[in-house]
């Protein structure tokens, strides 16, 4: 028997109600072959996702990108759209959600037989080593990282090494991202589209200071590079946010390196690949 996870989005709007049970309609039509566990995202913990076969995220992008940490490298994830778009204009775009509702049924078929599209998606990670000598690793993170002074009305002060590049800089902020996650909020701060090369998107990943000029082209302040960021702050107190979920502080002194090693994500789709789709939308 295929051991699955559902996780879903709880807030009790009917819409998304409506939708769990139509998924749960069609698991359970197929209790024979599957032994399914569900969970709310509020409620879902690392320990849910071991060992699991498929896991189903049922909601939107955020929804995914809020537990996609939990998941590690060799489990495939499906991402199921709640509430799309094409249906309510005040729905989810969905872009990492290629099933939905009505499709769910044989996309299902396709996940468990093997027969879906498999993506494989580089995340970036951060490691935060402390004056002290302590290493930390951020969550890895499929769409941004951010790096910025936890006082977001003072500058984001630090010294800044990536192979040739070794400066001191002040902007507020750096944010990473992956290839396919530019597509989130990468394009309103650096005000460009479609950067980086798809072809290199598994190992390179766009670094920018933020709130910069549009026309700025010098790469200690955007690139689409396959080197470490190192950062040593001068702030007093600053943070890691990936994916804009969890944060991370540390203090002046601290050395930050960012890099594209976070462990892949496994994302299954069903009709076209992730490349595809983000040349689409």
């Amino acid at each position: 028997m295929a051991d699955v996870l559902l996780v879903y989005k709880k807030n009790f709007e009917g819409i998304h109600d409506e939708s769990l049970q139509l998924v749960k309609d069609v698991l359970n039509s197929q209790s024979d072959s599957l032994r399914v566990d569900i969970r709310a995202r509020e409620q879902v913990r690392r320990a849910d996702f071991i060992g699991r076969d498929l896991v189903i995220v049922l909601g939107g992008d955020g929804t995914l990108t809020s537990i996609s940490h939990n998941i590690d490298s060799n489990t495939p994830v499906m991402g199921v759209n709640s509430h799309p778009r094409s249906d309510d204009p005040n729905g989810s775009l969905g872009f990492y959600m290629d099933s939905d509702i009505d499709t769910f049924s044989d996309d299902l078929d396709a996940a468990l037989s093997g027969t879906a599209i498999t993506n494989q998606l580089p995340r970036l990670q951060a490691t935060i080593e402390t004056t002290s000598g302590n290493k930390i690793r951020s969550d890895p993170a499929m769409n941004d990282l951010l790096v910025a002074n936890t006082h977001q009305y003072a500058p984001s002060k630090y010294h800044l090494r990536r192979g040739d590049i070794d400066i001191e800089q002040h902007s507020s902020g750096l944010l990473f991202s992956t290839w396919l996650g530019q597509g989130a909020w990468f394009n309103q701060i650096s005000r460009k589209a479609n950067l980086g090369d798809a072809g290199d998107s598994e190992t390179h990943y766009l670094v920018v200071a933020r709130d910069l000029d549009s026309q700025i082209e010098d790469e200690t302040y955007l690139a689409w590079t396959n080197e470490p960021t190192v950062i040593t702050s001068d702030m007093h107190r600053g943070y890691v946010v990936p994916d804009g979920w969890d944060e991370y502080q540390f203090n002046r002194g601290a050395t930050i390196t960012v890099d594209l090693t976070g462990p892949i994500l496994q994302l299954l789709t069903f009709r076209n690949t992730m490349k595809e789709r983000f040349r689409q939308s």
